[in-house]
């Protein structure tokens, strides 16, 4: 059991909308991910998604309209809800999720991710 540093492990890496696990509890893993731009539209069809922002601002586009997180917020896509997240140059964001919980959902796409064990840091 050590304790984690959040902001060390951003440094660990570039790559945007990649998500990394840095925990797992009670089943929900917690992930980590920079962004720019747009991801894809997608649906989670049985997971809630919990977004907090650690650096910039994150637009969660649903089709009921948009939610804008910034440092310091946070936001649950309840489960079934269509979202495509939006992020500002250099945004810093976690997200706490079960283990089922598909990158893009059903969904598959050039930048979909799909979660192995080298995806901890």
């Amino acid at each position: 059991m050590n304790k984690i540093n959040i902001n060390e492990k951003f440094g660990l890496f570039t790559e945007e909308w990649a998500p990394k696990i840095i925990a797992e509890s009670n089943g929900q893993l917690v992930k980590i991910a920079k962004g720019s731009d747009e991801l894809v539209w997608h649906t989670h069809e049985h997971e809630d998604e919990l977004f907090i922002v650690f650096k910039g601002q994150l637009t969660l586009q649903m089709r009921s309209g948009d939610v804008v997180l910034n440092t310091g917020e946070m936001f649950v896509v309840p489960k079934g809800v269509e979202h495509c997240p939006k992020a500002k140059k250099d945004t810093h964001f976690m997200m706490v999720e079960p283990l089922s919980t598909a990158h893009t959902g059903k969904l598959e796409s050039e930048v979909t991710v799909s979660f192995e064990k080298q995806d901890w840091i």
